[in-house]
């Protein structure tokens, strides 16, 4: 009987100390990579979506110009008064003017 249970106890399956660590290590080596890649994803989708929000802003003031004959440069307080912007989620619109450039094409300039 006893030699019964150690035979039992010898064919136990388990993991070693040092194949836990190397697993420890290969996560680590994993997160080490996967958190900079991630913040540079986040980085660049705040990027895209101000870039967006300006395009926005300029689609609004061409409109408000060939819909309602006022002249360019319109500040983004007078477009968002006229109904052709609105606040979405509680964001705030970034106050500025749109303008003509030196080349003609309309411009974002955000307030300081």
């Amino acid at each position: 009987m006893v030699n019964k249970c150690k035979t039992l106890l010898k064919k136990e399956k388990g993991f070693t100390l040092v194949e836990l660590l190397a697993v420890i290590v290969i996560l680590g080596i994993i997160v080490a990579i996967a958190v900079p890649a991630i913040g540079n994803i986040i980085s660049k989708a705040e990027d895209d979506a101000d870039k967006a929000e300006v395009q926005l802003i300029v689609d609004a003031a061409r409109l408000y110009e060939i819909q309602s004959d006022h002249s360019v440069p319109v500040t983004v307080a007078e477009l968002k008064t006229a109904g052709y912007l609105e606040e979405r989620n509680g964001e705030e619109i970034p106050a500025g003017t749109v303008d003509y450039d030196a080349d003609g094409n309309l411009e974002f300039t955000a307030a300081p």
